[in-house]
């Protein structure tokens, strides 16, 4: 039976592969500390933690239709960003993947009442949000595999957790041990093109609003406390401050972790920190003794369970 091992909020910003010099140009002198942050979660617990596979949920990879998850034997080459070409060009990944398990979470998603589906292509498009992170938290350990979820843009809450759910099972169902990588930020508006170079800078004061940075504190607060019920249930509210990819890599997340049945209090690594107007920390769950509750059942009707399945 497979577990869950730990599960993490995790900043993928451009910012941390810049070289040092360049970040503490633009942080008046001072490195940024999510990329202290990252070096410490290696160290404390990618490079400790025993665990067989990574899923990232990867908040830069939007599919429309279905949830769809990478179903290849390995994944290697240059990345180059479609985004921001002048910081991220022709970066070296290699990782394994995990076919099995990638095949194992799409059957799962009639029972929760949702498509997901399992892509073997090797031409596959991938996005930084998992490069990145594969970078600081995988590079060098070969024997790990890692799989990537993209968010589905035209997913609501409660689509995003039923994927969670589908995840869990699929999980709880397997031999494997699992870290999962919710890839993304927190509230998420950008600076105007003209207004952005005075915003570069990691400082708080310089999030697109002092509201959004406000709520993205007291969520923070709520993380530290385990309390992941009341930030599922005021989604409503976040979603004023356009938490990147709807929070939909927070939401699978925590939909595999039991939702608001999960207690799990974050660790921070690193500061919470602007990126251009955005909100970017590194949370980290750590696997509660007993584990981490199991998905709930999603209730699905017979028609829809029939248009799922068709």
């Amino acid at each position: 039976m497979g577990e869950v091992a730990g599960a993490g909020l995790i900043a993928h910003v451009p910012t941390i592969v810049l070289p040092e010099e360049t970040r503490r140009e633009l942080n008046h002198g001072t490195d940024s500390t999510l990329v202290s942050g990252l070096h410490q979660l290696r160290k404390e617990v990618f490079d400790v933690v025993d665990y067989d596979t990574v899923v990232v949920l990867d908040s830069h990879w939007a599919t429309t239709v279905e949830f769809v998850v990478t179903a290849q034997e390995r994944r290697a080459g240059l990345f180059t960003s479609e985004e921001l070409p002048r910081g991220m060009s022709r970066r070296p990944y290699d990782f394994a993947g995990d076919p099995e398990l990638a095949h194992l979470i799409a059957s799962k998603a009639a029972g929760h009442g949702t498509w997901i589906t399992a892509i073997e292509d090797d031409h596959l498009p991938i996005f930084y949000a998992t490069t990145n992170v594969w970078e600081f938290l995988g590079q060098g350990l070969p024997d790990k595999r890692w799989i990537s979820i993209g968010v589905c843009q035209t997913a609501d809450t409660e689509d995003n957790l039923r994927l969670g759910r589908a995840l869990g099972d699929a999980i709880a169902e397997s031999d494997r041990k699992v870290l999962l990588i919710a890839s993304g930020a927190m509230s998420h508006t950008f600076w105007s093109l003209r207004q952005l170079r005075d915003h570069e800078a990691a400082g708080v004061e310089h999030i697109f609003t002092p509201e959004a940075a406000a709520a993205d504190a007291e969520r923070l607060e709520w993380f530290a406390a385990g309390d992941h019920a009341r930030v599922v249930a005021t989604m409503p509210e976040f979603y004023k401050y356009k938490p990147e990819a709807r929070f939909g890599h927070y939401l699978m997340m925590i939909g595999a972790l039991g939702e608001g049945d999960c207690r799990a209090p974050g660790r921070r690594y690193g500061e919470y920190e602007n990126s251009v107007g955005t909100g970017q920390v590194h949370v980290w769950f750590d696997r509660p003794p007993g584990g981490f509750p199991r998905p709930r059942r999603t209730r699905v009707d017979a028609d829809y369970l029939r248009q799922v399945q068709s």
